[in-house]
């Protein structure tokens, strides 16, 4: 036998093909309730637990069809057809059995190698049906295994399935027309499926959707949702074990331990000040914020495994079709939300090539982790007893999409209307066990990224606060930072803010959000997050303008990596500038709007900067007007 095989995990969108490749190779890919998340393949070795031989396993992006109808559909087709593995582990849905054989059927002609693993078969129990498997398996003349995939049931028998059929000699059969296949399926379905429950019963899942998919009722439910997550995750416990982190360990022990290094073994001063600012000030600052990231992830996490998120893209498909957005953006909107980078790859589902590059240019508006420091920052700054303003980043995140989207409708004008399927999974209790795998894994992301990119931002930073042209300088309003960024300084006036120690902030973000942070902690001296909080920041904010730099912050272009993989959706690099130019636009415009305008209902009284924004936003204005009512090319 070959010790070395490669097997490909196929199956329809939201089959659990992605979970089933995590549990056997012990990788950490992105799962969901939704088609699209596996946009591209994967591959990684599977874990000794199942086999002792060398086996790569291929999680190829879900499909309904060998036909494609969209480009991960392509990819998955044309890795099927070149036959670059030995044996295919198919992973069909129990809850939706008649639409995964269709393609399974297909996979039978091909002439490979192909083990079924019949997954979601406790969801089959729950409705009280069952499937005569042996019958099923002679029918179609391939094994079967039931499995469960979250829960890692029936695995190891797949696996021994998989290389016993990996030694068989197949050949490929005639295919069957659509027409000739859903009715040989049919009459299959009608053999082996012993249905004991009436399919026009109401269920509790069908009660729930007339909650959560009610046009109003449901984005009520939504914002309310996403309030009780942020509360709990930044008032409740996780801000408890925030404070802790930064008033005890970098606010006392760590401060104290340099302290000791300085007077009791001749720690030169320079060192203890890179490492009060840079070490424990920068990137401390950030670390701060881990129980935070990591409660808000594992509640996140349960919704999507809920079954909730699929509801959301239903209910927000109806309002994204009217701007001239795919059905199908909202998953990689909602995708983004943890993380921007996987969130533009996943645009590659829609077909219609300006709704794509609309909704690459619209998904970094939405909060991903990297945001996350930063709205608890300007939260527990500023708004200590309010737990409104991290879901009203999401409100205005839908708003800014809703707006943005209608801007380049206007500016694409031959924007297709599309057609969204997706698939509502019924409600479940939820994986606590893959909460808290997601949950570590974002943790340790978090963690690794304050080690390196924050961590050699902060130690930049200090460097050009901390030296000018004569050499070392206590006074940074002399350093060469406050040199560079304060050339730049003028940009900030017409938001009702200044110093330069902002729009560096402001800068570095686009290497990495959490830098915001960091920067300021090592700019304004403050050692920690906690100090941050407690009375720096108002020397340079009040509660309007800090929420207008957290918006300049969160609209604005997102980090270099999320640039990266817009530059690799987009192709051609005009589309990357002019999406540039459009983030930095709406983030400009909505900070400048919000300080302005808040600043005059709040305090009564107009900004002095006033009368520059107004200049700025007439100039805004004219532009609009321009893009929006050209004449097209071909006109």
């Amino acid at each position: 036998m070959n010790n070395n095989l490669r097997i490909a995990l196929t199956g329809n969108p939201n089959s659990g093909k992605t979970t089933l490749f995590n549990k056997l190779t012990g990788s950490s890919e992105q799962v969901g309730n939704w088609a699209g998340v596996t946009v591209a393949p994967v591959i990684a070795r599977m874990k000794k637990r199942y086999t002792d031989l060398n086996i790569d396993v291929l999680d190829l992006p879900g499909t309904y069809s060998i036909s494609p109808y969209t480009p991960e559909e392509a990819f998955a087709r044309k890795a099927i057809i070149d036959q670059t593995y030995d044996v295919i582990i198919n992973v069909a849905d129990g809850a939706n059995l008649s639409r995964s054989l269709f393609f399974a059927s297909q996979l039978l002609e091909i002439g490979k190698p192909v083990v079924i693993g019949l997954n979601k078969a406790d969801v089959l129990a729950q409705r009280g049906d069952e499937v005569d498997l042996d019958l099923l398996s002679r029918r179609l003349g391939v094994t079967i295994i039931p499995i469960q995939a979250s829960k890692g049931l029936g695995l190891n028998d797949l696996v021994q399935a998989a290389i016993a059929a990996s030694a068989q000699v197949t050949e490929a059969k005639e295919a069957l027309s659509d027409e000739d296949r859903r009715s040989m399926i049919d009459q299959l379905i009608d053999q082996v499926m012993i249905r004991q429950h009436d399919p026009l019963t109401q269920t509790f899942s069908d009660r729930l959707d007339r909650i959560f998919i009610h046009p109003i009722i449901g984005l009520i439910s939504f914002f309310f949702i996403m309030w009780g997550v942020y509360a709990f995750a930044i008032e409740g416990l996780g801000g408890w074990l925030s404070d802790w982190i930064n008033e005890t360990l970098f606010g006392e022990m760590a401060p104290a331990v340099v302290d000791r290094l300085v007077e009791n073994y001749g720690l030169s001063p320079i060192l203890g000040n890179f490492l009060d600012q840079a070490l424990i000030g920068g990137v401390g600052a950030v670390l701060g914020f881990i129980p935070i990231i990591m409660l808000l992830f594992f509640l996140l996490s349960l919704l999507e495994d809920s079954g909730y998120m699929s509801r959301v893209a239903v209910l927000l498909d109806k309002y994204f079709k009217r701007i001239g957005l795919s059905g199908k953006s909202i998953i990689p909107m909602i995708v983004g939300s943890g993380c921007a980078v996987p969130g533009v790859m996943a645009t590659r589902t829609i077909e219609n090539v300006d709704q794509r590059r609309m909704t690459a240019m619209l998904t970094p508006f939405v909060p991903c982790s990297a945001k996350l420091p930063v709205i608890a920052l300007v939260s527990v700054a500023f708004f200590p007893q309010s737990s409104w303003v991290g879901p009203s980043t999401y409100v205005l995140a839908i708003v800014t999409i809703i707006l943005g989207g209608l801007f380049l409708k206007k500016v694409f004008r031959n924007v297709d209307e599309s057609h969204f399927i997706i698939e509502l999974p019924e409600y479940r209790f939820p994986s606590l066990l893959q909460a808290l795998e997601r949950m570590w894994d974002q943790a340790k992301a978090f963690a690794y990224k304050a080690g390196t990119i924050i961590f050699v931002m902060s130690v930049l930073i200090w460097i050009l606060q901390a030296f000018n042209f004569s050499g070392y300088t206590q006074d940074a309003t002399s350093s060469f930072l406050a040199f560079i960024s304060g050339r730049l300084n003028w940009l900030l006036i017409p938001l009702g803010m200044a110093g330069w120690q902002l729009i560096t902030a402001v800068l570095t973000g686009f290497v990495a959000k959490e830098n915001v942070v960091s920067t300021l902690a090592v700019l304004l001296a403050a050692g920690n997050s906690e100090a941050l909080s407690t009375g720096v920041l108002s020397n340079y904010f009040n509660p309007i303008t800090a929420y207008s730099f957290l918006l300049l912050n969160l609209f604005t272009p997102p980090c270099v990596a999320a640039i990266a993989a817009l530059k690799n959706e987009l192709k051609e690099p005009k589309w990357i500038w002019r999406t540039l130019l459009f983030q930095v636009s709406v983030g400009y415009l909505l900070a400048m709007t919000v300080s302005q305008i808040g600043s005059l209902i709040v305090y009564g009284e107009p900004l002095p900067s006033w009368w520059i924004a107004a200049i700025v936003g007439i100039i805004y204005v004219v532009i609009i007007l321009y893009l929006t009512r050209r004449r097209p090319k071909n006109a």
